[in-house]
Parts: C-alpha cells; sequence; structure tokens
C-alpha cells in the first residue's frame, strides 16, 4: 500500500480504514437534528444537540490523536506532506471567499440597495425615509415603520482599535516563534506560541465586552436593519474564527510541549500560522470598512 524510499519513511501513505467519519458523521447529524428541534419548540432538542456536540469533538480527539501519532511515527512523506499543504490552501481559499460574500453585502447594501431605496419612486410609499447609511439619520430613524429601534453606530475608538493592536501582535509573536523553531530555539518557540495565544484570548475577551456595550448602551442589535446584521454577521463570524484559530494555536503550542515539531518538519505548525495570519487580514478589513467608513 506503499512504496519506501527513505529509510522507513513511505513515499505515499494510505491509511488503513478508519471509523472516524461515520462516527463524526452521526455526531453532525444529533447536532442539526437536535438544532433543528430546539428551534420549532421541543425542549428534548437541546440535550441532543449538546449530545452530539460531546459526541462529535470526542470523534475528532480519536480521529486527531490518530493523526498525530501516524505523524509522530514517520508514516507521512513528502507526498503528504504536500497534500496537507494544498489542502490547507484550497480551506484558506473557501474562507476568503466565505467572507467575501459578507463583504459583499455590505458594500451593496451601502452604495445600490440603501440609495435605491431613498429614490423618488420610493419616496410616494416610505415619505420620511431617509436614504442615508447606516439606515439611520440624525434623529429621525431609517425605518419609518417602527419595525427597527433607533440605535448607535459602533466607532473605531477604542475597543476595536486595542482588538486591532492584540491581533497585529499576536502576527509577530506568532511569526518569532516560528523562526524559533526553524532555529531550534524549542524552549522561545513556546513562551510565544503561550503568547499569542493568550493575545487570542484577550481578543475574545475584548470583542464579548464590545458586543455587550453594543446591546446595552448603544441598542445595537441582530435586528438594528441591514447596519446590525452587516455588522454583527462579519465581526461574529470573525469572532468565531479566531476562536478556532486560538485552540489551533494552543494544541500546537501543547503538541510543542511534548516534543513534537522539528527545524524541517512542522507543516502542523506553518497550517495553524497561515490560518491565524488570515484572520488577522480579514480583521484588518473589517476594521477599515466597518468601523471606520
Amino acid at each position: 500500500m506503499s512504496s519506501t524510499t527513505h529509510g522507513t519513511t513511505p513515499y505515499y501513505f494510505v491509511p488503513n480504514p478508519s471509523r472516524h467519519p461515520v462516527l463524526a458523521a452521526f455526531g453532525l447529524l444529533c447536532v442539526f437534528f437536535g438544532a433543528g428541534q430546539w428551534i420549532n419548540g421541543s425542549d428534548w432538542g437541546k440535550y441532543l444537540l449538546a449530545f452530539g456536540m460531546v459526541w462529535f469533538l470526542g470523534v475528532l480527539y480519536q480521529w486527531f490523536g490518530e493523526a498525530v501519532r501516524e505523524s509522530e511515527g514517520g508514516q507521512y512523506g513528502h507526498k503528504i506532506d504536500l497534500s496537507y499543504r494544498w489542502s490547507m490552501s484550497w480551506f484558506i481559499f473557501s474562507e476568503v471567499m466565505f467572507f467575501g460574500a459578507f463583504f459583499t453585502a455590505l458594500w451593496w447594501a451601502r452604495a445600490h440597495s440603501v440609495p435605491d431605496l431613498g429614490n423618488l419612486g420610493n419616496a410616494l410609499l416610505w415619505p420620511d425615509f431617509k436614504a442615508v447609511w447606516p439606515s439611520l439619520a440624525a434623529g429621525v430613524t431609517g425605518s419609518p415603520a417602527g419595525t427597527v429601534e433607533p440605535f448607535q453606530t459602533m466607532g473605531p475608538f477604542w475597543l476595536p482599535t486595542i482588538n486591532t493592536a492584540l491581533l497585529l501582535s499576536s502576527g509577530v509573536t506568532l511569526t518569532i516563534a516560528h523562526h524559533a523553531l526553524i532555529g531550534g530555539n524549542r524552549g522561545k518557540t513556546i513562551a510565544f506560541m503561550w503568547l499569542t495565544v493568550l493575545l487570542g484570548i484577550v481578543f475574545l475577551c475584548v470583542q464579548g465586552y464590545e458586543y455587550y456595550h453594543a446591546y446595552h448602551e448603544l441598542n445595537l442589535k441582530l435586528t438594528s436593519g441591514v447596519y446590525g446584521s452587516t455588522f454583527f454577521m462579519l465581526t461574529g463570524f470573525h469572532g468565531f474564527h479566531v476562536l478556532v484559530g486560538m485552540l489551533m494555536l494552543l494544541f500546537i503550542t501543547l503538541r510543542l510541549q511534548k516534543g513534537h515539531f522539528t527545524a524541517e518538519r512542522h507543516f502542523g505548525f506553518e497550517g495553524a500560522a497561515w490560518y491565524w495570519h488570515f484572520v488577522d487580514v480579514v480583521w484588518l478589513g473589517l476594521y477599515v470598512l466597518v468601523y471606520w467608513l
């Protein structure tokens, strides 16, 4: 099933038949079915949702552990490394398209939808509508029928600016850790990785406080018209990606402490770093387009 060319490392690797995909699919089935039932009023749905999440995470723990053992056992050669790099590249490309869709929705609402609603024809239907972004004029809501409560917008100072500094700093610390790993300085690598993880956690805490501030002091909610929906969809999904990236870096750090990865073989580290730098770039776009413009 494999061709050995360099020592015991196979040129390519074909894993044995695995139970993990079908078990993971069962867990996700429980998650989605439970969530659907819970949303539709069935109280037992939340328990099925919780069971599915625990089941799914347990399967992932076993699955990833098996992959780590294969990697550390010398099973993964050049072809596997190449396939991982292509896979991670395509995954990040799909994430670019994902956020591109939401950025496009924001642009379309600002450049087309809101101005079109304020044209002469619509003035007969909504004479009090103000075609201004973010669908809110001074003292006049962008919803003449009152379906959207008056709200205040979220400016760049100071919480978003603090989060920008946190993410940019985390990108620097991660790069320092990467160069330290290449240089064979494992202690420095681990120290700067923990610092990167800490910066990610602080970012999430600041964003949580920002949401509290938005809901309770600005009356800015997901229902606050197109501004509120695009604001929370973009920042919320980005925050979820920060959480995922932070967990990736956390597990990479724990593996580093166990002695995994070398200066020559560390794509697990690199893949997590690629993802984290992607998250940084998306945030810069958010910071400019959502908070400043």
